[in-house]
């Protein structure tokens, strides 16, 4: 969430923060003491706070290398007499609040306060911005020549990505001394400002509305066969992202759409910014041109006679009013790409007027608009199941009660209906025939549990296939957000939602649990949206006593991917099997994620199996 102060206050937080600190060697909290006659690399400094936070100084001199008209208005400039010490920016942002002036190969001197400012707000844990804010600007010439950009290269980019943050700063990075040559972040903060360059580059993350994309510039860093650069551990990131954004308003010049894997070639150029939405970015005031790699959507293999084929697909939350279009793309994604897998289980699934908060929570038209769509598109007659939340009640989008949803093929499998289950009526587990049953069919499972406050609740139902029970649990937990980014200025990040996920986590490995203390070979299928990655707590949590196995896991590394985020290709959406589905398939089934066309931001699983 945006801070809700306005720049110059948020900017005054952190200063007054910085002092509590200790961190501003010879500053105070008075802006007007004393006014300096410096260079940019003195106000930038070798930590990540400026040694003359609310300063004033006077008469910078330097040459504009770049001009933002739109958003947070300003421009870089940058000092072209560096001081030949790699851990101060000889580039600095200059925050006017209104369209700039100057333009860039402009020699100009600025007078003004230094300030840091956080994008995100203070509470969003991002580092922060070394700026000029309150300037008075002098053009001394124009026509000049720009400082020689830094070229930012595989080979110059530290394999490590931060250092642990100071204990005695509460785990923050802030007052520690920049070591570009040891740490990717250090490195990149070194640079903050700069005027810099990249090479012929590979896409990592696909090109959206905001006109940016994000690239690598280390190409063999954790790539797959698909392009993209897989994240697979908390303590190995990937150092080689970064952000491209153009300098150009949108309305003056389209951004180029790219799919990952495409390249961005030639050389892109400007300086480097550091935003609220993935950290450093390259503001390109020269933009490469982008070759289509020609990335293709997948298509799973369709199910053989035997095989029962469970798919999860969040369809970002689908409602009645959304346009025809959506619908028919997503219902030909699942005849086509998912080849109509026998049982699907859909997260986000809207009530039938969306975010219109007007009480509604029954998304009858919704899914009968989604199943005709299917047909349409020439797949099965789904029939569905499900449960309609309490309003308001089940998170997500405010207004559009999102919540998990059965499609299945009565073709193929047949739903076994146990009346009596609502929103806050938990189901249990009883011995049938010397089987496992539920009580209820579809039932929520313990829907009053504190874990599922504001959140989805995990929707259980009984099917038969061939003659063999199956019990599908299709899931939601909480999201990521409120979670400190990985270039937090406290390191390791601070990850608070995964306090959630974790209780979420406990409750449904014990409901799989009373499941298999009454049938041992129960067979048993969790998946949904799991907003957590495999080698997560969540997932080990989840899986604990051996109740659960994360199907994604027999696949290869490089192939363990659902959602791409800020360039990373990551595990978001599972399938989990109970241990007596011995042998099965498993496929990631790559059509949104890594394009910048899309019908929703996830990638669907499927898993197909003989029970």
């Amino acid at each position: 969430m945006a801070s809700s102060l306005p720049r110059t206050a948020a900017v005054s937080a952190v200063v007054a923060t910085a002092l509590a600190a200790g961190l501003l060697t010879g500053a105070s909290s008075s802006a007007a003491d004393t006014t300096y006659a410096v260079r940019v690399h003195d106000i930038q400094g070798s930590t990540r706070i400026s040694p003359l936070v609310g300063k004033p100084v006077t008469d910078v001199p330097g040459i504009v290398t770049g001009v933002r008209t739109y958003g947070s208005k300003g421009f870089w400039f940058q000092d072209p007499e560096g001081d030949d010490d790699a851990a101060t920016s000889e580039g600095i942002f200059v925050y006017t609040g209104s369209r700039p002036t100057v333009a860039v190969g402009d020699a100009v001197k600025v007078s003004g306060t230094v300030t840091e400012y956080v994008p995100g707000g203070l509470n969003s844990g991002n580092q922060s911005l070394t700026q000029i804010s309150r300037p008075a600007v002098t053009v001394v010439s124009s026509g000049n020549p720009l400082p020689a950009p830094v070229t930012v290269t595989a080979a110059s980019v530290p394999a490590a990505y931060t250092p642990d943050g100071d204990p005695a700063n509460g785990g923050s990075v802030n007052g520690l001394t920049l070591k570009p040559a040891e740490y990717a972040l250090d490195y990149y903060e070194s640079l903050e400002g700069t005027n810099i360059r990249i090479g012929s580059s590979r896409v990592v993350g696909a090109s959206n509305a905001h006109a940016e994309l994000w690239v690598t510039v280390k190409p063999g860093e954790n790539a797959n066969r698909r392009g993209g650069t897989v994240y697979g551990s908390y303590d190995s990131q990937n150092t080689g992202r970064l952000k491209v954004q153009s300098l150009t308003p949108l309305a003056e010049q389209p951004f180029p759409a790219a799919n990952v894997g495409d390249m961005l070639n030639g050389e892109t150029e400007g300086p480097l910014d550091f935003n609220r939405y993935g950290g450093y970015t390259l503001t390109a005031r020269t933009l490469g041109t982008v070759e289509d790699r020609g990335l293709e959507p997948e298509k799973t293999r369709p199910q053989r006679r035997g095989e029962l084929a469970v798919a999860t697909y969040n369809v970002e939350n689908l409602d009645a009013a959304d346009p025809q279009e959506k619908f028919d793309a997503l219902a030909k994604a699942v005849v086509e790409n998912l080849a109509s897998p026998d049982i699907l289980a859909l997260e986000e699934i809207q009530d039938d007027n969306g975010p219109k908060n007007d009480g509604t929570v029954a998304a009858d038209e919704t899914l009968k608009k989604f199943t005709d769509a299917i047909v349409a598109a020439g797949g099965p007659a789904y029939e569905w199941r499900g449960i309609d939340p309490e309003n308001n009640k089940d998170g997500g989008q405010p207004g559009g009660n999102i919540r998990q949803v059965f499609l299945f093929n009565p073709g193929r499998v047949s739903f076994t209906d146990r009346a009596g289950g609502d929103a806050t009526t938990a189901t249990g587990v009883v011995r049938e025939r010397g089987r496992a049953a539920l009580t209820l069919s579809p039932g929520r499972i313990d829907p009053a549990n504190s874990a599922w406050q504001n959140s989805r609740k995990p929707l259980a139902g009984e099917f038969v296939f061939r003659g063999r029970k199956v019990i599908v649990v299709a899931n939601h937990f909480g999201s990521k957000g409120g979670d400190q980014s990985i270039v937090s200025h406290q390191q390791p990040p601070n990850r608070p939602s995964e306090v959630d996920r974790h209780q979420q986590a406990k409750v449904v490995n014990a409901f799989v649990k009373d499941v298999l203390a009454v049938q041992r070979n129960a067979r048993v299928v969790v998946l949904g949206d799991i907003n957590d990655f495999e080698f997560s707590q969540t997932t080990k949590l989840l899986t604990d006593g051996g109740a659960l196995r994360a199907a994604i896991t027999c696949l290869p590394r490089s192939e363990r991917y659902s959602y791409v985020y800020q360039g990373n290709s990551q595990v978001l959406d599972q399938i989990l099997t109970s241990p007596s589905i011995r042998r099965f398939e498993y496929d990631s089934v790559h059509i949104n994620a890594e394009f910048a066309e899309q019908n929703s931001d996830h990638d669907p699983q499927v898993l197909r199996f003989r029970p």
